[in-house]
């Protein structure tokens, strides 16, 4: 863990932007979507209405079960990295509350933060506090600290922020001083402070020494970045999850936006329609959950229209090995 890591905490976001996703909704010709797609009324004078997804019964919503126990999980949660750094501004504040409540009606339960995230503990307490809470909310949070002694304080000013009796997962951050953080988790856990513990990276940093704490501690879940373009723990991460047990968390589905503005002025595949994925966001989304190993992807956002447009990719079927062997290749070839 180099000092400029450590170091970085994201400034306030100063507009309803966010960093996973682009803020022009994405327009496609009709002739790459199905006639019965356009009969549906999702397509409003050539461009998707994002805002005015139908409503369908959260039972119907694609779930996963988290292999240490069996619980099922909406395999779609929320991430809070930069977009809900909001500091006090009541606007943007009522805008994250927005978002969290979205997210809520859709079937969602995981939230997922970190005290690296500047105001975002703070932003999301006072969302649950503002709306009435999902008695199904899952909360995630991290430890990440350089020093071990420092670890219990910062867990307990996180569960404050919140405002909740305990956390379901708590992870160490970026594995930054795990040797020292994952005994405190433990006997949290064995206390019964917290349901499960586990580790996360990003950007495909220090998987190796990822693999060791997977092989050698008694975790639950792992977090990592995965998408269509990353896709190096499909080699020796996912299957070594799968081998011991452990739930994985995705990460930077978007690339924080760099993937969507990529492929935003390409068409989407011709069989995109069939898995009932009509946007970018929707067809990486079911890629990523598509994949066997993982548990729950977590896209960020700040806006209402893009949370209902994202949690629309539970529903329907999902990706199958030939397509997403193709998505892969028209990603790659573009």
């Amino acid at each position: 863990m180099t000092m400029d890591e450590f170091s970085r905490s994201p400034l306030p976001r100063k507009s309803s932007g966010n960093l996973d996703r682009t803020d022009r909704n994405a327009t496609f010709p009709l002739r790459f979507l199905t006639r019965r797609a356009a009969l549906a009324g999702l397509i409003v004078s050539g461009s998707l209405a994002f805002s005015r997804w139908p409503a369908v019964p959260a039972e119907a919503i694609i779930t996963r079960t988290i292999p240490s126990t069996g619980e099922p999980l909406p395999a779609l949660g929320l991430g809070s990295w930069i977009t809900f750094n909001v500091g006090n501004d009541p606007e943007l504040r009522r805008e994250c509350v927005a978002v969290i409540e979205a997210f809520f009606r859709s079937g969602g339960r995981m939230i997922d933060s970190s005290p690296m995230y500047g105001s975002s503990q703070e932003v999301i307490g006072h969302a649950l506090k503002t709306i009435p809470a999902s008695t199904d909310l899952f909360a995630a949070d991290k430890v990440w600290t350089p020093s071990g002694i420092d670890g219990p304080s910062q867990l307990e000013a996180s569960r404050a922020f919140w405002g909740i009796a305990r956390f379901d997962l708590l992870q160490v951050h970026n594995l930054l001083s795990w040797e020292n953080h994952l005994p405190t988790l433990l006997a949290m856990k064995e206390a019964g402070k917290v349901r499960y513990i586990g580790i996360t990276t990003s950007e495909g940093r220090r998987h190796a020494e990822f693999e060791r704490v997977m092989k050698s501690q008694p975790i639950d879940f792992v977090q990592l970045t995965y998408n269509p373009v990353d896709r190096e723990a499909e080699e020796r991460i996912f299957p070594l999850a799968q081998d011991r047990g452990l739930a994985v968390i995705a990460n930077r589905p978007f690339q924080q936006g760099a993937l969507l503005e990529r492929l935003q002025p390409h068409p989407l595949p011709a069989w995109s329609a069939e898995i009932g994925a009509l946007s970018w966001p929707q067809l990486i989304l079911k890629f990523i959950i598509s994949n066997p190993a993982v548990t729950c992807a977590i896209p960020a956002t700040s806006k209402v229209a893009h949370v209902r447009e994202n949690m629309q990719a539970l529903h329907g079927p999902l990706p199958d090995v030939p397509m997403r062997n193709s998505l892969a290749s028209y990603i790659e070839n573009l």
